[in-house]
């Protein structure tokens, strides 16, 4: 599933309004091809804890016995979806950043292990 800015219309806030949201005037001026990458980019590992997050909010039954259908008005998805977001947002980040501390600290190592060769 694709997030298509075009039809974005979050607890009805539009483009032309006079307090106009920025970030969603960014996503509806960009290419599918950009937002598909960003979706593409994002690890397995963030996609299981935004998926046991949202699983969290709405309730889990498991599917054998249940067949569960969640009905809630627009404003509490958009803010579900915000929340998603956010926790997507968040979790890459945080995981650029072991990323580079990891790359850091292995640099640091091995640069101290070539001048103890010295």
């Amino acid at each position: 599933m694709v997030f298509n800015p075009e039809d974005a219309d979050f607890i009805g806030m539009s483009t032309d309004s006079d307090q106009t949201n920025q970030l969603l005037k960014y996503l509806q001026h960009q290419p599918p091809e950009v937002l598909t990458r960003v979706a593409q980019s994002v690890s397995g590992e963030i996609k299981q804890i935004i998926s046991q997050n949202v699983q969290g909010l709405i309730g889990v039954l498991p599917a054998d016995g249940f067949s569960v259908q969640v009905t809630t008005d627009r404003e509490n998805l958009a803010g579900l979806l915000a929340s998603a977001m956010m926790t997507g947002y968040f979790l890459r980040q945080m995981e650029q950043r072991m990323e580079l501390e990891h790359r850091v600290s292995g640099s640091l190592f091995s640069s101290d292990s070539d001048s103890d060769s010295l």
